[in-house]
């Protein structure tokens, strides 16, 4: 064997090792809280809402030892409030719960400022599910060595021991999660699909409630025609596109081509924003362009007989 045949079958040989030590590091698990067998220590937040609002207790210690899921949320994303939306729907209900007790928990270096807006928030989570804010800031209860790199960390347990640990960095319902928290209450897991068809409907169910509440707040509130409230909502959205501000400006136009009354009120608020010096405030450029165009057309047909505008010091009102 040559010294140069050697060199090469080293570094190839070299090559190779490197190749594995990356690859495993690659693959190495992530980790957050205590681990399986572990004890759940006690740890103290401050309530969100009910009985416990801006009061300070224990989950662990209210658990009293029975089945718990505990939730800390280390970043706030669309992702992993679906996952905590998902289980909590599912696991809070009388069909499941069993004595399972499920607390979610809010990260942060301000817990003041987490607190108003985790108030806001919570009508969205089942009022079975105990909230709190975090009195260790970002890093959350020493005692339970939390990965502020992941997303989320989803703890299963029983008995003042964890059963399941999940670092999630990407907050994803898997069939594991539902199999760790079926094992500690005892029962068959349900399947991934049948909780997020749940899920789907019960958002769906929402979104028809909010639309049918829409309407009945615009005639309380403005005293205009509800109906042209709510179409001029989807226009002047700051995040709409160019296509779907058309979409919405012909929507407007539409369904005040038949009725005079709903004219007149376009007239009035467009007008009145055009000549309020604030037309910035409303959507986006695309959404401005249509409404100047609006006040000068449906501004025109409005005038008096006598060819003079209308009264230029009625009171303005907003959209």
């Amino acid at each position: 064997m040559t010294h140069g045949n050697f060199q090469g079958r080293g570094f190839l040989a070299l090559s190779i090792i490197l190749l594995i030590f990356q690859a495993a590091g690659a693959e190495d698990p992530v980790f957050s809280g205590p681990q399986p067998g572990e004890k759940l220590p006690p740890f103290k937040m401050t309530g969100v809402r009910g009985e416990l609002k801006e009061k300070e207790f224990d989950f662990i210690r209210a658990a009293e030892g029975k089945p718990v899921v505990l939730a800390f949320f280390h970043e706030y994303t669309r992702p992993a409030f679906g996952l905590v939306r998902s289980l909590t729907n599912y696991y809070t209900s009388s069909k499941a719960k069993k004595g399972l007790r499920v607390g979610v928990v809010f990260l942060s270096d301000d817990p003041g400022e987490k607190m108003k807006w985790a108030q806001g928030i919570a009508k969205y989570i089942p009022k079975d599910v105990l909230l709190g804010v975090s009195r260790d800031g970002r890093e959350g209860p020493g005692s339970y060595g939390l990965n502020r790199n992941v997303t989320l960390t989803l703890l299963v347990g029983k008995e003042g021991k964890v059963t399941a640990s999940f670092a999630l960095i990407q907050p994803v319902l898997s069939s594991g999660i539902l199999e760790a928290i079926a094992a500690v209450i005892g029962e068959k897991a349900p399947a991934v699909k049948d909780i997020q068809s749940k899920e789907r409907a019960e958002m769906q169910r929402m979104r028809e409630q909010n639309q049918r509440k829409r309407p009945q707040r615009g005639r309380q509130g403005r005293g205009g025609d509800a109906e042209l409230s709510s179409l001029l909502r989807g226009l002047i959205n700051k995040r709409a596109t160019e296509a779907e501000v058309r979409e919405a400006a012909l929507k407007v136009e539409k369904y005040v081509d038949a009725k005079e009354a709903a004219r007149k009120d376009l007239a009035r608020r467009v007008t009145s924003i055009v000549n309020s010096g604030k037309l910035a405030n409303y959507g986006t450029p695309a959404a401005q362009k249509v409404l100047r165009g609006w006040a000068k057309k449906y501004g025109e047909s409005t005038e008096n007989p006598r060819g003079r505008p209308g009264d230029s010091k009625e009171k303005r009102k907003s959209l």
